[in-house]
Formats: structure tokens, sequence, C-alpha cells
């Protein structure tokens, strides 16, 4: 008798392969059998209705200080999330030497809006070795599956010191040599690979360009050769991709023969480089490197909001009064004040932060549910003040206030230069490519994209209506069994005989991520944006159920990946073989 039978799900099974009808059995944290007949379960549940599919696999998310102190993971677990990796973009938290925790912090604050006192009273930093760090989250249970790569910024650092920090400084042959022998020890040890960061857009909190910024090839050489000795590991990089910068990543792909992964979305003062980024992957796959593209599926969106990190009336004067008050105060008093909030938008000042929220206000919308996540030019801020001769700060205030001064707007920062997510589309079409831009634990006060997988599979599969859909089983494979490969987690995103048991249970016609809020919960009560989901019927995690119509069954199964997973035996190399 198997320990759980799911009875008639609609399965949709990572593989790519149409749905189906289904039964699935679980034996521990294994799946058993899928099919007919597959026998009797000491618990039986009847999916008549549901989808199955396997659990969200989040290649791409920043939990290095949040998978320290919480063990539900949220928002990422509200959203069917059962495996998450972190340590993205060169940034995180080891190796680390006692006395220089700040660096990192004020590193992470600066690249992923994670603010400093969270991050000093959240982490105990009881490590300083990347494998200490691994011990420290092996030790905690969770509500997921984890895994950590090596972040180049931290390893720059605690090789070179204050130089490692300076991205203009380069390393000495032997700091290179002790860089690479680092990087060996903490792959052997279980990291899943080394990232780094080679765009100007990240920042630390006092201004320095991210560490590895402009690493040159005897320091990137040094790493890809340290890489291949170790012959485990996976390279991400986010990149601008300027002066032939793919090239190079691809010579370091080359010389480490390990998988490199770039981000790749659509910047709007260069909107057409992702196409030659993408043309770059597909040549270098055809060259037999094994390279992809880590793509959003939908647009990288700042939340404009009252109590967020960016709104139009940040720097006014006016506003920098009301810091006395507390978020309700300062919304009733304005509210209630007419006088001040026309002198919030008429009286501006001329300064940069105003001049950036002018333009960002032609991409500017406003954010309620039913969430539209492709909102068409015609309703932005200023095309509304436009049509009706208003000032557009004025209509974005007036937004910004209602819900009682908790609103939201939402930004198209980026994946939008032509108003609508056709180059979206094409990025999640193209089989060079595997999920990973959502950003989970990262920019709390700025944008909540931890949903994405809920909000890729509603807008894309179910819900489009200015262009073309797609395939709900292409959806699915591409966050599940692609990314899992990508890192080598060859054991997950599959339903079938032999696999980890992670799943979902979802009633896809009710399905839906609901509208973002601001919330104080995080250490120091410190805020964050997060978003809820409805339609998740269940979570499994290793055959355990750990959430339950949204709400968390208090079972913390989760375990700490370390290194690549080996695929099942032969009953998954079976199935393996029908879903290539």
């Amino acid at each position: 008798m198997h320990d759980l039978v799911i009875r008639n799900a609609t399965l949709v099974d990572g593989s790519g392969v149409a749905s189906r009808v289904a039964d699935v059995a679980v034996d521990g944290a294994r799946f058993a059998a899928v099919g007919e007949g597959v026998g009797a379960g000491r618990r039986v549940i009847d999916a008549d209705g549901l989808l199955l599919t396997p659990g969200w696999v989040d290649i791409h998310t920043h939990y290095d200080g949040q998978a320290t102190w919480d063990p539900q993971l949220t928002p990422s677990s509200w959203h069917g999330v059962t495996t998450a990796v972190f340590g993205n973009c060169g940034v995180g938290f080891a190796p680390v030497r006692r006395g220089t925790e700040r660096y990192l912090i004020n590193l992470m604050e600066g690249v992923e809006d994670i603010p400093e006192t969270v991050l000093a009273e959240g982490i105990d930093f009881r490590w300083e070795s990347f494998g200490e760090y691994l011990e420290a989250l092996d030790a905690m249970p969770r509500i997921m599956d984890v895994g950590a790569q090596l972040p180049h910024g931290a390893l720059r650092f605690y090789v070179m010191g204050e130089r490692g920090a300076d991205h203009t400084q380069a390393p000495s042959g032997e700091e290179i040599e002790r860089m690479g022998r680092l990087l060996e020890e903490a792959l052997a040890q279980g990291a899943l690979g080394l990232t780094t960061s080679r765009t100007i857009k990240h920042r630390a909190k006092d201004g320095r360009y991210t560490p590895s910024l402009s690493a040159a090839e005897p320091e990137l050489a040094g790493l890809a050769r340290a890489m291949r000795r170790a012959g485990r590991g996976v390279i991400e990089v986010n990149s601008d991709f300027e002066g032939g910068d793919f090239e190079r990543l691809r010579q370091v792909a080359d010389l480490s023969q390990r998988p490199l992964s770039v981000l790749l979305l659509q910047m709007h003062h260069v909107p057409q480089r992702w196409r030659e980024t993408l043309a770059g992957i597909r040549a270098a796959r055809a060259a037999g490197l094994a390279v992809n593209g880590q793509v959003g599926s939908r647009a990288i969106n700042i939340m404009m909001g009252l109590e967020a990190s960016v709104h139009p009336f940040v720097s006014h004067p006016a506003w920098v009064a009301l810091a006395g008050l507390s978020p309700a105060e300062r919304a009733a008093r304005l509210r209630s004040d007419a006088a001040l909030r026309k002198k919030l938008w008429a009286e501006r000042p001329d300064d940069d932060h105003t001049r950036w929220v002018a333009k960002l206000l032609e991409r500017t919308f406003r954010f309620r549910e039913p969430l539209d996540y492709e909102p068409d030019p015609a309703r932005g801020v200023v095309a509304v003040a436009r049509a009706a001769q208003r000032d557009p700060f004025d209509v974005a205030l007036e937004w910004l206030l209602e819900n009682d001064g908790r609103a939201l707007l939402l930004h198209t920062f980026e994946n939008y230069y032509d108003g609508n997510l056709e180059a979206v589309r094409e990025m999640l079409e193209d089989p060079a490519t595997v999920c990973g831009l959502a950003d989970a634990g990262a920019h709390v006060g700025l944008l909540c994209d931890a949903g994405a997988p809920t909000t890729m599979l509603t807008h894309w599969a179910r819900d489009r209506s200015r262009g073309p859909r797609l395939p709900l089983e292409k959806l699915v494979r591409k966050q599940t069994r692609d990314t899992a490969l990508a890192y080598g987690l060859r054991d997950r995103g599959l339903v079938a005989a032999g696999y980890k048991a992670d799943f979902n249970l979802i009633d896809f016609a009710r399905l839906r991520a609901r509208l973002p809020q601001l919330v104080y919960d995080l250490p120091a009560g410190g805020r964050r944006l997060i978003q809820r989901a409805e339609g998740y019927r269940a979570t499994f995690v290793a055959g355990v159920e750990v959430m339950r119509d949204g709400e968390p069954t208090g079972a913390l199964p989760g375990k700490l990946i370390r290194g690549p997973q080996p695929a099942p035996g032969a009953a998954g190399s079976a199935a393996r073989a029908t879903s290539a």
C-alpha cells in the first residue's frame, strides 16, 4: 500500500507532453507510480478537476539572509515553490571575516534593496567559510529545499580585503590562486555554482559599484580553471553585455567546461540587445557549450507606493516634513488637506529624483485587482492625465491615495519597451532559455515578483488578451524540469516514478496572484512587499504536505541541496527518456 495516492488529477508532469488524467502514487519522498491502477494508499486525495504539477524550481532568488531566519521562505512558499536557489548576482554573506560583515550587508542593501537594519538584526553571522555557511543552512528546518551559490563579490572581498570592494583593483596572481582554491572548496562542500555581476545597475549602498563589475580575463580565467578542476557547478552572470562581454563570458564557459547561465531581459536604453545576446547563446549551444538565458515571465515591475521605496514625492520638502507621522497619519493628512496635495504636485522641486520620476510616469499604471501585468499604454498615468488635461503628478497622487493611501502604481521598468509583453513571449518560447528573474527575497520595498510562477500560468496560459497565449505544458516545464536541469538537479521537476515527490495541486480556474501589499514583518520591523495567491489547494515537498489552501501545515521537510543531484534509477530513466 502506498503512503499517498492522488486520483483523477489532470497531470501536467513537467516533461512538456500533453496533459492527461492520471493517478499518482507516492512512497516516502518519491513518486512511486503514475498512470492507471497505481494501487491503494494510506491516504487518498480525490484531485478531480485539479492540476497536478511538479513543484516550482526557482533558480533566481536572494534568500541568502532570510533563509537563516525564516523557515517559511515567504512569499515563495505561497506560490508553489518547492526548491529555491540563492547567492545570485555575485552578492551574499559567505565567506566573511569577523568584523567585516557590514560591507557584505552594505553591498546586499544597495544591489538588492534589503535594508541594513533588517540584515544586521536578522543574520547571526556564526560562520566564516562558505562551508560553515552551508552548515548553518543545513541545521535549520524549512518548508522547501534550498541551494546556495558562492558569490564573487564576497569571495573577492574575503581574499583581497578592502581592495576587493573596488572593482578597478586587480587581484595579484597569488590572490587569484587563493580565490580559485576557495571556490573549489565551496563546490566540493555543496555550492551549486559561482555567481558574478557585471552590470552598472549594481552598486553598494555607499555608491560603490559591485566588486566584480570589471573583473578582467586573468581573474575570470583563474575562477574558470578552478571550476574545471572541481568538475561541478554553474556560472551565473548578470551583465549589461557592453563591449563584447558575452563573448568574454563564452570564453569563460569554454575554459571552465561548466554551464553558463546569463540573465536575459529587454533593457529599455538598448531594446534590441537581448536579441543579440540570445543569438550568442544559441551559437554557443550550437558549438557544444551548455549556455542558457534566464528570463522573466512579465515586465520587471517597480511598485510605487506612499510607503514603498519609490514614489513621485520622496524628495519633495512638503513630503519630507511629514516624516514624523505614521503611514496612516500621513495618508489621513493628505486626504484632508487639498492645499497640501496641490503643493505636492504643483510645486515640485527641480531635482534628479523628480525629473527621473517624470520619465517613469510614461510607463506607470494604476494597479488593482484583477491584476493586469500587460497594461495598455493608453491607461498609463501620462496618457490619462493628458486626456483629462491634468498634471501627471496630480493623477499619480490621486491614485496613490486610494485604499487609504496603501495603493500601488505599477511601473514597467524593463521588458516593456514596446508597451506589451511580446518580447517576453519570444524569450519564453525559445528553447535556449529558462525561467529565472523573479528575484524572490530581494528589492523588498521596490518590487514583488516572487509570485511570477503563479502569474506565468494565469497570464500566459489562461488570461492574456493582447496577443498569443502559450501552452500550459510548456510553461510548467519551463519552471520545473528546465530550471532543475539547469542546475544539475536531475532528481526533481518531473512527475514520474523515482523522482522527488515535490508537487502542487492547483485549482486552475481559481488560480490568481493577489494584489501586493506592504507589511512590516521583517527583523527590526523592516518593511517588505508581499504577494499572496489563491488556487493552490496543496503543495507537497518530499511527499509531505507543507501548504493547504494557502496556509502552512507546519511541516518543514525542506533540506539543503549540496551540489548536483543524481537522476533516479531505471524507472526514472524510462520516464525521462519519454519526456526528453
